[in-house]
């Protein structure tokens, strides 16, 4: 059966301003002064960043548009825009219990993006890095979240490149920082994601990647570029399950200045060329900190000294641009990517076990990457085990995955009380507790280190554990919830 939505029309990152301007809550608009190196994090820290930033911080609060940034008196900037799960399903027309099996549908019925001729707002102002008053710190009011960032970052570009052999293009998201005028670090984790190959071949043939990098566009495009493999292997453009999310594909536009082509509605384009051989940029070469930006997990990131160098070429944008930005372990990279990670688990599990698994829940307390929360159905005696094999099916789809926990159908997955009480009255430490040792994770995973435990041979190794807190199915009937009288609540409430 589809996922029921409703009518929204949402193609640019300024349709899903106005379409939240009517949105009781959703955002709030500030013209008081905000420093973007520390300050404006430091804000939205407490107003709606949520996901696992320190304590105290907001939950599901309204995204952030300020309007007078210091230094940037022509542009302003988004943060939190994809920060409440809600919001996301509002601005798709979607329940937000659905958003998972909409994208696993949009993946199934891709619509691939096209180029076209016309004028493109994201070019409406050109800046050449050949003029000697181009410089990025200058044009972007590209935030730092904490005083120990290495510098100002772009945590929301659209990264968009095409294989030097195939001619297949990809979008993906990276940390970049900016280095100086005209020269950005990009980080690329080895064997992750399609540019960082791409980057790779490229040296192999001693060239350099053009590379556009889209900020400020639509929520379906920011939420379907963090899909990963296997459900989008080398070569297939995320853009096309963008379109499909939208019913119309996403337009594209020539760059000026590379062979490359960027996001016609974006605020923001950098075009350049990321240098062939260049994976020896050490990040904080600024800073010195050691530290890069607060990552996912909830700590700061250590800083690269494998960075690749990506050489600018021009910098385009919108009259008045908006520049948008999202905090590493906020909310909104939990929704980005944790939508993609429950699409991909389902798409593979409904392949192997169909209608074993009801829904799947990538928990912000695993940044929407580390842990999953997995929904299932035993109808038969036959089922028992099932959940166990969806588990491992879990773990294949994204490999990223560390724990895997396993509720009944009457516990609602995307309620952690829920969840936890299911853990407490439906599981038995020593025998519902599975794990997999020796299993590569993500490297970002602090305790996936030797230093940690003599068990992990190398950083980013970890044991994979399910635990799985579903009833025997021989015992189903004497774990039925205490039922109350079904009845329509709304009645009593009208005075």
């Amino acid at each position: 059966m589809r996922v029921k939505r409703r009518p929204v029309s949402i193609r640019s990152l300024r349709d899903a301003i106005a379409f939240l301007d009517h949105q009781p809550g959703q955002l709030i608009r500030t013209g008081t002064p905000v420093d973007p190196a520390a300050e404006l994090s430091g804000v939205y820290r407490y107003v709606g960043a949520g996901g696992t930033v320190m304590r105290p911080t907001t939950v599901n609060g309204p995204a952030m548009l300020f309007e007078s940034v210091n230094g940037h008196p022509d542009a302003s900037v988004l943060i939190g825009l994809l920060a409440s799960r809600s919001r996301v399903a509002a601005m798709l027309g979607c329940a937000k219990e659905d958003l998972g099996h909409l994208l696993c549908e949009c993946v199934r019925e891709p619509i691939a993006p096209v180029v076209t001729q016309e004028p493109a707002p994201a070019q409406e102002v050109v800046h050449l890095a050949s003029d000697p008053d181009f410089d990025l710190f200058r044009l972007l009011p590209a935030p730092t979240n904490t005083p120990m960032d290495a510098g100002p970052y772009i945590t929301l570009g659209m990264c968009y490149a095409t294989h030097p052999d195939t001619g297949l293009s990809d979008v993906t998201i990276h940390r970049m920082c900016i280095q100086s005028r005209d020269e950005l670090s990009i980080f690329l984790q080895p064997g992750s994601r399609h540019i960082g190959a791409m980057a790779e071949r490229a040296t192999e043939l001693g060239q350099p990647l053009p590379i556009s990098v889209s900020i400020g566009v639509d929520p379906a495009i920011e939420l379907t570029s963090c899909f990963e493999p296997p459900t989008t292997p080398l070569g297939f453009d995320e853009l096309s399950i963008a379109g499909a999310l939208r019913g119309e594909p996403v337009r594209l536009c020539a760059c000026k200045t590379i062979r490359e082509s960027a996001i016609s509605n974006a605020e923001y384009v950098i075009e350049g060329e990321i240098l062939a051989g260049s994976n020896h940029v050490v990040e904080d070469q600024n800073s010195h900190t050691g530290y890069a930006m607060p990552e996912f997990p909830g700590y700061n990131g250590r800083a690269s000294h494998e960075c690749w160098l990506l050489k600018v070429k021009a910098v385009t944008h919108r009259r008045h641009p908006i520049m948008q930005t999202c905090i590493g372990p906020s909310e909104e990279h939990v929704n980005m990517a944790g939508i993609p990670t429950e699409a991909s688990i389902l798409a593979l599990i409904d392949k192997a076990l169909p209608g074993k698994v009801k829904n799947v829940c990538a928990h912000r307390a695993g940044g929407g990457k580390y842990m999953a929360v997995l929904q299932c159905v035993k109808s038969v005696h036959t089922d028992e085990g099932k959940q166990r094999q969806a588990a491992l099916l879990a773990f294949s789809a994204f490999p990223e995955l560390k724990h895997v926990i396993l509720v009944d159908e009457d516990v609602d997955l995307f309620d952690t009380d829920d969840v936890l009480w299911a853990m407490n009255t439906r599981f038995q430490g020593d025998r519902d507790i599975i794990t997999i040792p020796g299993v590569r994770c993500h490297p970002l995973d602090p305790s996936s280190n030797p230093a940690y435990s003599p068990s992990i041979p190398d950083v980013g190794v970890s044991t994979k554990t399910i635990f799985d807190c579903t009833v025997p199915f021989h015992l189903k009937e004497k774990f039925r919830r205490a039922p109350f009288m079904e009845l329509d609540y709304r009645k009593w409430l009208h005075e």
